[in-house]
């Protein structure tokens, strides 16, 4: 877990209270959730249990333990949740390290709060190994710190991870903006008690109280989301 935290700087003279950032990644600042999909289908397809399509939307946005552990109960495949990790971590790692797309938007996005000294924190369901290859693209300086799924007792769907971030901010939860792609995230980031950007990546998210949906990144800068703390009041 990085460990740097910048000061909380990012009050308006309206006194709009936006004290930190917290992003996942998979799906919303990397296009790699088709990438996981990949991975799962060929691994399943090598033991001889080709995956059906509507399992996308299941196992999307969640920890592995809980998308390994569905896919195995599901298939009937004989193989360890243990054994099945490591090939599914190791598949992800080498798909990666061809290419790692960004999600439209997402370099702006990070470089203004960079630039605005806004703590920003990356919060996701994937291992340490993952989160650590995936940070060295886009650029450990915009993070102050990362939590990884395999860190936490109870990761996402459950309010843990944003909550342990929060805190690693000195930051309010409340006085937090999340942004997801994913259901699973989403209810996270709620349980948590933050104000939530969704921006759907495989399946559709309805908008709620304490909820925004958008359609893209390119939606979302430092003054959107200090906009949502304002409507708090």
């Amino acid at each position: 877990m990085t460990s740097t935290v910048p000061a909380l700087g990012t009050r308006t003279a309206e006194g709009s209270a936006l004290q930190a950032v917290l992003l996942d990644m998979d799906g919303t600042l990397v296009d790699t959730e088709g990438f996981w999909w990949d991975v799962e289908a060929e691994v399943f397809a090598a033991l001889g249990h080709p995956l059906d399509e509507s399992w996308r939307h299941v196992v999307v946005g969640g920890p592995m333990t809980r998308s390994a552990g569905f896919l195995i109960e599901a298939t009937g495949a004989d193989i360890t949740l243990a054994e099945l990790t490591t090939l599914l971590n190791e598949g992800f790692e080498d798909r990666i390290g061809h290419a790692l797309p960004l999600m439209p938007g997402a370099a702006r996005l990070l470089a203004e709060l960079y630039e605005q000294a806004v703590p920003t924190a990356l919060v996701s369901a994937s291992h340490r190994r993952i989160i650590d290859r995936v940070l060295s693209v886009l650029g450990t300086h915009h993070f102050a710190l990362s939590i990884a799924g395999d860190e936490v007792s109870r990761t996402k769907p459950y309010p843990d991870p944003y909550l342990l971030a929060a805190a690693g901010l000195g930051a309010d939860p409340a006085r937090c903006a999340v942004v997801e792609d994913t259901t699973t995230g989403v209810a996270a980031a709620e349980a948590a008690g933050c104000r939530v950007v969704a921006v759907p990546s495989v399946a559709p998210i309805a908008p709620a109280e304490g909820r925004t949906v958008v359609t893209s990144l390119e939606e979302v800068d430092l003054a959107f989301l200090r906009g949502l703390m304002t409507e708090m009041r």
